[in-house]
């Protein structure tokens, strides 16, 4: 049965001339691409470097042969460089690498143990101390000690600085409208930007290192902190602000009396946020010689060596499950206590664990069996030959059917997207690309859409980006697909909602680098296999954004069209996906983003293109400048279509019906 008009007059009308519009730019691409197929297509070779290349690569010389001459070197970016490697070797010394002439670190293995169950159990729970004191054992029985605490170290080093610099600059953000205004098109940009953007250009000022691996996690990590600071001071209630300062409160005494008390929790989350993009990008920043955990899952991808790359996997999302589970415990115990309900029991409790907390660093201080992690638990082995068990029993038992998936989506989706982009002649495409951009945003986001077709064209690069443009296309195709599906299931079911979205939260605490590992083992290293971590790592966000939109369409309008005898299938395809288009198109933006974010990571299982070049310039100095030329591709292919798909996003949302 038809929807009944009370319900079709409550959705967007049909933009019929902007789509014709659209599909008529598109068939008028496909006819001139088989006309002029393969020319002016821009290629370039492996090995080839342009000038812009080779003029990159003179400019790393010349700034390594001037850095410690050069004034602005010796007295700003050396200095940056001094103060954040002494942060991070002092942290390293505390726990995780041998320092002050000792063998072993100031605090050892049970110290640390003891400190991460006593703080997680103050400001968490039992059970998340329990928790974290088995994960942290963990690591010591997997062999990899020293190497989570480096990771730890680093993440640590630079949590702090990101909460140093985003919180008082959220606090401002929150307090005046033009400073807000001023940085959410910055916080915008950064948040758009793929993580490792920020690598090649760091190591140009701060060298490979700890320091400046340190230095990109925390610019990298400083606007969820922005941000979301900004969001909890704005959020506090007027009328209780006005009430304060109807009392005589001056402007610091609101802000230490009222804003930032009732703003903590949502702060809390941001501290939360900021220290999982720190760990995803310590991990990342292996490629410049960052120490941890993350150095071992490169090498291991490097070789194939299947089993070691999941075995430190394993321990970078024990770590990241970890943080995260600690610090939501933290925000909501807070929640707990200020509503009034405080244990009396507590107090004795806490100073008798504080005792025997101090004791177990002292221990750890003085003996080595309490600082040196108990060597060949095996378990790390046993962890790793599984894997390599699990492996070949997945490549050989099912490789007729991951070849046949591989290939059927290869050759549907992969070839002919590559083949249509990569043999467009340049102008061609570009004018598409502008032709779009000003259909869904005006020419404002035309022009922003031609300036980067132009730039990216001078980067040399131009056949390498479509290439990484059609293989992020078909997984974003797929994860919208994928979204549709259970994001409908999860939006039009409360039970599937708590089911999946557990597993979608989890999902998004782990780094970018645990996704390759499990696709490896089953498709071996090839740019599909980059296809698919991309598709998971972009999934859980996707699929929450159509949930909450499908959830969100008016309840009465779907009663509407029940009652008047729309079947489920009607229902959705006439009633809730038409009202959550706005959320569609905000899917497909934070599904792209997130693709190309995994870009360069799969760069290291064959994904070719931009991905390689970044990840080759990071290895070999003479294709550095043809590596950050790459970086600066991924960057403006990232801006372009997040303009567009954000314009398609906001024309969707506020369209009538639209959500």
């Amino acid at each position: 049965m038809a929807v009944p008009a009370a319900v079709t007059a409550r959705r967007a009308p049909v933009r019929g001339g902007r789509a014709v519009v659209a599909a008529a730019v598109l068939v008028g691409w496909l006819v001139l691409w088989a006309a002029l197929r393969g020319v002016h297509t821009l290629p370039l070779g492996t090995a080839e470097l342009t000038p812009l290349h080779r003029r990159f690569n003179e400019i790393n010389d010349a700034v390594g042969a001037g850095r410690n001459s050069n004034p602005v070197f010796l007295y700003v970016f050396n200095e940056i460089r001094l103060v954040i490697d002494t942060l991070v070797t002092f942290l390293q010394g505390l726990f995780a690498q041998p320092s002050y002439g000792r063998p072993v670190p100031l605090v050892g293995w049970l110290g640390v143990v003891a400190l991460v169950g006593y703080a997680s159990w103050v400001f968490g729970n039992v059970r998340v101390a329990a928790l974290a004191v088995a994960g942290f054992v963990l690591f010591g029985l997997q062999g990899l000690w020293r190497e989570s605490m480096d990771t730890l170290a680093l993440t640590l080093a630079a949590v702090l600085v990101s909460l140093l610099i985003g919180i008082p600059l959220g606090v401002w953000a929150g307090l005046s409208d033009r400073v807000y205004r001023l940085a959410t098109p910055v916080l915008d940009f950064m948040q758009t930007m793929p993580t490792f953007v920020y690598l090649a250009p760091l190591t140009l000022f701060f060298l490979i290192g700890p320091a400046s691996a340190t230095i990109a996690t925390l610019i990298f990590a400083t606007p969820p902190a922005v941000r979301i600071t900004a969001h909890a001071i704005r959020s506090v209630p007027a009328a209780t602000v006005e009430a304060a300062q109807s009392l005589g409160a001056t402007r610091g005494q609101t802000l230490a009396t009222v804003l930032l008390p009732l703003s903590k929790r949502t702060v809390v989350l941001g501290v939360n946020q900021t220290i999982m993009a720190a760990l995803s990008m310590v991990t990342i920043a292996a490629l410049i010689d960052a120490p941890g955990l993350g150095k071992t899952v490169v090498k291991a991808l490097e070789t194939l060596d299947v089993g070691t790359a999941f075995n430190a996997g394993l321990a970078i999302v024990v770590l990241a499950v970890l943080l995260d589970r600690v610090t939501t415990a933290a925000s909501e115990e807070d929640a707990r206590r200020r509503g009034g309900r405080r244990d009396r029991r507590r107090r004795p409790l806490v100073l008798a664990g504080a005792v025997l907390t101090g004791g177990c660093v002292w221990l750890s201080h003085t003996y080595v069996w309490a600082a040196q992690f108990p060597a060949d638990s095996g378990v790390g082995a046993a962890i790793a030959r599984t894997a390599d068990s699990a492996t070949a029993w997945a490549q050989g038992g099912f490789a007729g059917v991951t070849g046949a998936v591989r290939d059927l989506v290869t050759t549907l989706l992969l070839n002919p997207f590559e083949a249509l982009l990569t043999d467009s002649p340049w102008w061609l495409v570009g004018a598409v690309v502008v032709a779009l951009g000003a259909l869904t945003g005006g020419p404002r986001v035309a022009a922003t859409a031609a300036a980067c077709v132009a730039l990216i064209v001078g980067t040399g690069l131009w056949r390498d980006s479509m290439t990484t443009l059609a293989s992020s296309l078909v997984a974003t195709v797929i994860v919208l697909a994928l979204g549709v599906v259970v994001g409908v299931w999860m939006g039009r079911s409360a039970l599937a909602d708590r089911l999946v979205r557990p597993v979608l939260d989890a999902g998004q605490t782990m780094p970018a680098f645990v996704y390759l590992v499990p696709f490896l083992a089953l498709f071996g290293a090839s740019r599909f296999t980059a296809i698919v971590a991309a598709i998971v790592y972009a999934a859980p966000v996707t699929v929450k954004i159509i949930a909450d939109g499908v959830r969100g369409v008016p309840q009465d309008t779907v009663e509407a069209a029940v009652s008047a005898g729309s079947g489920t299938w009607q229902i959705i395809t006439k009633v809730q996906l038409p009202m959550a288009r706005g959320a569609l198109a905000l899917a497909t933006n934070q599904g792209l983003v997130y693709v190309l974010s995994m870009v360069v990571v799969g760069g290291l299982v064959g994904a070719g293109a931009l991905g390689y070049d970044v990840v080759a310039g990071f290895s070999q100095g003479q294709l550095y400048g043809k590596g950050l030329a790459a970086g600066l591709a991924i960057v403006l292919l990232g801006v372009m279509f997040d303009r567009i798909t954000q314009a398609a996003a906001h024309r969707a949302a506020n369209a009538p019906g639209g959500r």
